[in-house]
């Protein structure tokens, strides 16, 4: 047993010692040349190795970005209705998605639609922005399909800009259920 454990710290020792690098500049041994020594291009400079002589590609076509998923409706009217209509919320109005909902509308919605949610934020009570937001505690608001309001906070409606590109899909779903189960009681 003793031996065995001598001739694991020697082995040990010896592998330590051979891989230590002598000199800072000196990589050691290259096992693909091709990939340490390649040839770079600049992104926007000519390259032989395409029929275009462009470095940059355009992404293959259908092909979407890691972690995206693409909203199927356009910002109309119409489709607006039919989001309404199809789109559900996947989350129950739980403790936990209630503390993110709130913690996501504090952050990027009171600051127009205020504290209470009745159009009345900083920004506009302020008068640095001259059109009243919309008010989400109004029956109008209250009567709309969850589906709607995501809509429109993903593709912005009005004066409001979108929020799509600012949110997660997830926390767009969890303030809308912060709207209407919190602000809108």
């Amino acid at each position: 047993m003793i031996r065995v454990k001598y001739f694991g710290i020697i082995v040990l020792a010896v592998v330590s010692l051979v891989s230590c690098n002598r000199k800072k500049t000196d990589p050691g041994y290259i096992f693909y040349p091709d990939m340490a020594y390649s040839q770079a291009y600049e992104t926007y400079s000519e390259n032989p190795n395409f029929s275009d002589n462009m470095t940059l590609r355009k992404p293959v076509e259908g092909t979407i970005p890691r972690g995206y998923m693409p909203f199927p409706y356009e910002k109309t009217l119409n489709d607006m209705a039919l989001a309404g209509q199809e789109l559900t919320n996947p989350f129950e109005a739980t403790e936990e998605v209630l503390e993110r909902g709130a913690l996501v509308y504090e952050r990027n919605c009171k600051q127009c639609h205020g504290v209470l949610g009745d159009g009345q934020g900083h920004l506009y009570t302020s008068k640095r922005y001259p059109y009243p937001p919309a008010s989400l505690i109004n029956d109008k608001m209250k009567a709309k399909p969850m589906g709607e309001m995501y809509h429109q906070v993903t593709l912005g409606y009005g004066i409001m800009g979108a929020q799509g590109p600012i949110l997660r899909p997830e926390d767009r779903w969890k303030v809308l259920t912060y709207v209407r189960y919190e602000l809108q009681k």
